[in-house]
């Protein structure tokens, strides 16, 4: 039916197969709070604050007080998608059909709000912490539209043109713990509670009118012109583990390491009628539904070394973190996409400036956020349109602390061309 509906016109072929959605999504893996923002996300061998529930529990036996640690975020994301282009062949040169090769366009984005929240109580040689914390809070909107195929001499081929949005929340509540096994070795334990939301509507439509005009022209995404509607939905909890240490190697020296398991979550996929075509049901009924699938999410693997200067003013902080994206695709049996595993390195220094009463630190920190965009395997020309390779992008960071008594403030920012974020943090001991 759906290849019926393709020929629209009269010896000009609208497309053969529909275009397949790929669900866009941005995971947080930096580590929480403002000083760690600074530092470029390289703390997993610092790990000496509240933070560090989530970040290495291990580091929790370095507090001397109880803590509470607060940290909000605004994180901008501007999300490359495919627009229009020629998917094979020349371009004809007729209205939107004018594009060599591809055109991309992005999907941008502010989300603001309570990033992490933890409560730390240190006992002898244990440590206990609860926080909260914003795995993921993401969304995208697109219009692919105006696909081209074929050759300038015959037929011109234009696929269906779509609209997409994807909603994608992940929270976690977790409990940590840490134990001091000897006066250079700690090791710690977290189990988190995941909370996990999305919602991916992909719309297919036909072209407005089966007149030659329409073909080459901009989609009105008129109702009756739909095709159907694909929804792909998570609802659904699961339970991680957490585990990491913490080694003092010599006076100035420090290694940790964590390894945080991939959570694992039901997505449901149906596919609703649109108008353009009779599928059997009135628009907008469930047409099918596939059968639920488990997806595992990207575990995550960190060491990070540590040099701290005498006299303690200098901190140097390098970290590699391994994530395992290739998971998803994976788990999913998507024969057709898949997604690189990542190697991300980390670096950042703080210098810090003793007064009477405050100190005030200054960060720097990059890191090396490596492609890990979903992208076709296939020689299918649509498909690969449609989900190319990504880039490899630098980010750049910056922040600022000053610390009292009993509380400490903290400012920091972490730059990039795809996803920009401010976060500012207090912890208070008591």
């Amino acid at each position: 039916m759906l290849l019926a509906a393709a020929q629209l016109a009269p010896g000009i072929a609208l497309g053969q197969e529909p275009p397949q959605p790929v669900v866009n999504l941005q995971f947080n893996f930096s580590d929480p709070g403002a000083r760690s923002l600074g530092f470029g996300g390289s703390f997993i061998g610092l790990a000496d604050d509240a933070t560090a529930a989530f970040a290495n529990p291990a580091g929790l036996v370095q507090l001397g007080r109880p803590e509470v640690s607060i940290e909000g975020r605004r994180t901008s994301y501007s999300t490359p998608y495919t627009e229009r282009g020629r998917v094979e062949g020349e371009p004809s040169g007729f209205g939107i059909d004018n594009t060599v090769g591809l055109r991309t366009a992005r999907s941008d984005d502010e989300v603001s709000g309570l990033s992490f929240l933890s409560v730390a109580y240190p006992r002898g040689k244990w440590s206990w912490a609860f926080f909260r914390h914003q795995l993921a809070d993401f969304e995208l909107l697109s219009e692919t539209q105006g696909l081209f195929g074929g050759g300038t001499d015959c037929c011109q081929q234009r696929f269906f043109d779509y609209r997409t949005r994807n909603d994608f929340d992940f929270v976690n509540y977790g409990l940590a713990g840490a134990y001091r096994v000897t006066e250079t070795l700690s090791l710690g334990l977290g189990v988190t509670y995941l909370d996990a939301s999305l919602l991916a509507t992909t719309n297919v439509y036909g072209i407005d009118d089966d007149t030659v005009e329409a073909i080459f022209g901009l989609n009105s995404y008129l109702p009756e012109r739909s095709i159907y509607r694909e929804v792909v939905t998570i609802e659904d909890t699961d339970w991680v583990l957490t585990g990491g240490f913490l080694w003092t190697v010599s006076r100035g020296w420090k290694i940790g390491g964590v390894y945080r398991q991939g959570p694992q979550v039901e997505v449901d996929t149906v596919l609703v009628a649109g108008a353009l075509i009779d599928f059997g049901v009135p628009p907008g009924e469930e047409v099918a539904r596939s059968p639920r699938a488990r997806v595992e999410f990207p575990s995550f693997l960190g060491l990070g070394v540590v040099y701290r200067a005498p006299g303690d003013r200098l901190t140097i902080s390098c970290q590699w973190d391994r994530i395992e994206y290739a998971n998803i695709p994976e788990s999913l049996g998507a024969g057709d996409l898949t997604v690189d595993d990542a190697d991300e390195f980390r670096v950042g220094g703080e210098y810090v400036f003793r007064r009477p009463k405050t100190m005030v630190a200054l960060r720097v920190g990059a890191w090396l956020d490596p492609d890990h965009q979903l992208r076709a395997i296939v020689e299918d020309p649509l498909t690969r349109a449609l989900a190319p390779p990504g880039k490899d992008e630098m980010h750049y960071a910056a922040g600022i602390g000053v610390a009292f008594n009993r509380f400490q403030i903290d400012f920091g920012v972490d730059l990039s061309d795809r996803v920009d974020t401010a976060s500012i943090s207090a912890i208070y001991s008591f």
